[in-house]
């Protein structure tokens, strides 16, 4: 008995080991049929298994032979195309690199001609929606479908995303980006010199870009603390801080529960999440539950609006827009989105659209703040441009492409650069057949099936597409891995021309939304394919212009009359900084500069580019009475 069960255990093990061997040759066969350097692992970096055990055997790997493991063991830590940069790629040789396991193939690029194919032959390179499947809980939408059904819900939701929508987007990022100043001066409190000690950023900016998405989603204008509600019946149900009656949260609170616990919800099912013995879960659920909730009502609200005939809502309302092109009396498209669907499409675009925005104005706040140069040249821009004008008749028309042309412009393109919203886009190969790609004159074989990860952390540091200098704050030999606005002005050597990621490869077809560049004309242009925080081609973010438009409305009303400080307060009182010198401040500020760029390079990666359980607290002064940023020196 005992000798049978040793027999079939050992024939098992061996049809493993011969499973494995067969699996890791096969893909080793096809890396090498693509032309482009590959790199064998023993487990697959994706792995569940490595994934959840890293931490046991990256410390053991460490202790062998640093020749053996220094350079290949890169793509199996976590975040390493943010936290490693180019490293990967350096100790390759290549721009394009393979990754080849037992039980699937990677391709890691940061070339720019091969980004540039990928992401514009949109039937040859499709998203790889496998990826996305969690976050169609809701029904399908334009993120998690492919081919003719991605086409119906892109031109469906397209259709909101016009240059009239961003001009009202852009009137509403600065009426709450002035609620949002209120909120940190205390209300009645505003004529202080300085805010209190800012903890909260993170916090505030979330909340900033979800009433603004209150806006653009549905058409709601939500308030901060303090502020009293518009006397409109829909906004008394869906505006209010408090619950409205049937619900447990408010609108906002129940959105905002969904996006800070959006990983849990979307891998634990519902009926488990109610029931697990944890705060988190209790929260998220409760969350999930009202936002759902209300979604069907404010559905079935816009539902009887449409049928009623009643005149759209002044401004952008995406799931208005979407209920009338199913429902109205003269639909907008000849195809019609379910309710599922159309919930679905406003919660991704909720989802898209808020994370990514919050978190590009956070970390740009912070950066201002520990390079007192750039907001001292960002104020300058805002003081020629704007003037000491009232930030209510700030117009689009006459502002939007000047600031997007100035310092505002360069440091938001800056900190998308540096800290993009996505580390990793991916791509594959079509199933229906090979393709080819060329990049620097050689023709590279794609095999069907072929998971494709575009490294936009990795690309934005490039030198071979970037304008770079010695850096001046850790002395390497190029400037790329810090956040340096005036890089937007620079000039560069390289000859674009020569780039085959200048080619035009669209398909000619319309696809809706913005089909403008997302940089200004007037700054560095990089090649296509070098700058992708919103990817590129027709997959490109539909929102990206709004995106665009709600940071540089912001900036301004903020530099337009205060300066933002990074706090001192773990090194120094308030009474203590008052009696140093100015070397000493310099000192001083020095510390907190080097503290607020470690926390920044720690960031991580779960659904978006963001600060996890760290912050960086900062404080805005009145201009003229700043303590540190208007030295000079600094």
């Amino acid at each position: 008995m005992v000798s049978t069960i040793g027999l079939a255990l050992w024939l098992m093990a061996t049809g493993c080991v011969a499973g494995y061997i067969t699996a890791l040759r096969r893909n080793i066969a096809i890396a090498r049929k693509t032309g482009f350097p590959y790199y064998v692992y023993p487990i697959y970096p994706m792995n569940v298994i490595w994934q959840l055990t890293s931490g046991i055997w990256l410390p053991i790997i460490q202790c062998l032979p640093k020749s053996w493991w220094e350079g290949r063991i890169i793509p199996m830590l976590r975040d390493w195309s943010y936290t490693t940069n180019q490293a990967f790629f350096d100790w390759a040789g290549s721009e394009t690199v393979l990754v080849v396991g037992p039980d699937d193939i990677v391709c890691h690029t940061q070339s720019a001609d091969v980004i540039s194919q990928v992401t514009t032959r949109r039937e040859a390179f499709p998203k790889d929606i496998a990826r996305y499947s969690l976050i169609s809980m809701f029904g399908q939408n334009v993120v998690t479908t492919e081919g003719p059904i991605w086409r119906m819900h892109r031109k469906v939701t397209a259709s909101s995303f016009n240059e009239k929508n961003a001009a009202h987007t852009y009137l509403e990022a600065i009426d709450q980006t002035r609620g949002m100043l209120s909120h940190w001066f205390g209300g009645e409190k505003r004529d202080n010199d300085s805010s209190e000690t800012i903890l909260t950023l993170e916090h505030d900016t979330m909340r900033w870009a979800l009433n603004i998405i209150g806006y653009i989603g549905f058409g709601l204008r939500l308030i901060w603390p303090g502020q009293k509600l518009p006397d409109d019946p829909i906004l008394a149900k869906y505006g209010q801080l408090e619950p409205a009656p049937g619900y447990t949260m408010s609108l906002a609170s129940s959105l905002a529960g969904v996006m800070d616990h959006i990983v849990a919800i979307l891998l634990i099912p519902a009926p488990v999440m109610k029931y697990l013995p944890f705060q988190f879960a209790k929260h998220g659920y409760t969350s999930r539950e009202n936002w759902q909730k209300y979604m069907r009502d404010f559905l079935n609200d816009k539902i009887g609006e449409v049928r009623r005939g009643e005149r759209e809502r002044v401004g952008m309302d995406i799931m208005g827009g979407l209920v009338r092109s199913a429902y109205g009396e003269k639909p907008t498209t000849t195809v019609k989105l379910t309710d599922d669907e159309i919930i679905s499409n406003a919660f991704i675009m909720i989802l898209a659209g808020h994370e990514t925005t919050a978190n590009v104005m956070h970390f740009t706040l912070i950066q201002l703040a520990t390079n007192p140069a750039a907001q001292r040249r960002l104020q300058q821009d805002v003081d020629a441009l704007l003037g000491d004008t009232d930030p209510s008749t700030w117009e689009y028309e006459s502002h939007v492409n000047a600031l997007l042309a100035s310092h505002v412009g360069a440091a938001v393109n800056e900190t998308m650069r540096t800290m993009p919203p996505v580390t990793t886009i991916p791509k594959i190969v079509s199933a229906s057949a090979d393709q080819t790609i060329t990049t620097n004159g050689v023709t590279h074989l794609m095999p069907s099936g072929l998971t494709i990860n575009i490294v936009p952390a990795s690309v934005h540091r490039n030198p071979r597409w970037w304008p770079t200098r010695p850096s001046e704050i850790t002395g390497k030999p190029t400037d790329l891995e810090d956040w340096v606005p005036e890089r937007w002005y620079r000039e560069t050597n390289r000859d674009a021309a020569t780039s085959t990621a200048n080619a035009d490869l669209d398909d000619g077809d319309d696809y809706g939304g913005f089909k403008g560049s997302d940089v200004s004309a007037s700054l560095f242009r990089p090649v296509r394919g070098s700058f992708i925080p919103f990817s590129d081609g027709p997959r490109s973010c539909l929102g990206r212009r709004i995106a665009v438009v709600e940071l540089v409305a912001a900036l301004p009303v903020i530099f337009q009359r205060y300066s933002i400080e990074l706090a001192v307060d773990e090194w120094a009182t308030d009474d203590e900084v008052d009696r140093m010198g100015a070397e000493e401040r310099r000192r001083l500020y020095a510390k907190a500069q080097k503290s607020a760029r470690d926390t920044l390079s720690a960031a991580a990666s779960i659904v978006t580019l963001k600060l996890r359980g760290q912050r960086v607290p900062v404080r805005l002064v009145k201009r003229g009475k700043e303590r540190f940023v208007a030295d000079p020196e600094l």
